[in-house]
């Protein structure tokens, strides 16, 4: 039921983010690599690193929220290693070449696994957990250091386009995503502790994914850097906003 119910706001969500990015993207008349860069600095939100804290501190450690928050965490790894890769080169190549690249990702192999051994109740071998656990921790590490080069290598030069482009990302995102996600979870009458998780969920700055996608595919590097920058600073203010605004039943 949990499961579920999660899943089909998560789908939702994405879908009516799509359609006000695809409004947006028309009416700035974006071209090219800009496209898929704005997409994905839009669609794929920090629910890893920034988003289970954030839960934790918001529910006071609720293991229910949690549950909730981890779920939309593994979906927000799926999506950019399939559409986000199929994004960010599908006006430059072919889409044979562009399947190669998305099988070739193990995470749409993982977590799909990751629910047959849960549901299931198989425990992973020591040694195959340790190493596991090793690689987990050290993601977050290696992407805030690919995050802090990309940034260091830019010259700062930002001219209006890119900076009215970069409003527009974190407006989307800190502001547009939490009031769609209240109206969905409204829609579907979910019950008040899981519709507050799912607000404060959708509420997050862009996710690392969105720069890690654009300097592997060298796809609009300083627009999805600086997004995830301003974005994750500018959340400080619009999270805050929204917990204060959602009357939390702990």
């Amino acid at each position: 039921m949990l499961v579920g119910q999660v899943l089909l706001f998560f789908f939702l969500f994405m879908f009516a983010q799509y359609l006000v990015l695809e409004l947006v993207i028309r009416l700035r008349g974006y071209k090219g690599g800009m496209i898929a860069s704005m997409r994905n600095s839009v669609l794929f939100y920090n629910s890893a690193n920034y988003g289970i804290p954030l839960n934790q501190l918001a529910f006071a450690g609720n293991a229910y929220t949690l549950s909730i928050q981890i779920l939309i965490m593994m979906m927000q790894s799926l999506i950019p290693n399939t559409y986000g890769i199929y994004a960010v080169n599908a006006h430059r190549a072919k889409f044979r070449d562009i399947w190669r690249t998305i099988v070739s990702m193990p995470v749409i192999y993982v977590i799909p696994l990751a629910f047959l051994l849960r549901g299931f109740e198989v425990q992973i071998p020591d040694f195959l957990a340790t190493p596991i656990g090793y690689l987990s921790n050290a993601f977050i590490g290696t992407a805030l250091i690919t995050l802090g080069v990309q940034l260091g290598s830019m010259s700062w030069r930002i001219s209006r386009s890119l900076a009215t482009d970069i409003s527009i990302s974190c407006t989307l995102r800190l502001v547009v995503g939490p009031m769609l996600a209240w109206v969905i979870v409204t829609l579907l009458g979910l019950p008040d502790l899981m519709s507050a998780a799912l607000i404060v969920s959708s509420s997050v700055p862009t996710s690392l994914s969105s720069v890690l996608l654009a300097v592997e595919f060298d796809n609009e590097k300083e627009f999805a850097s600086q997004a995830v920058f301003v974005s994750t600073l500018c959340s400080i203010i619009t999270v805050t906003g929204v917990i204060y605004l959602l009357d939390i039943p702990l």
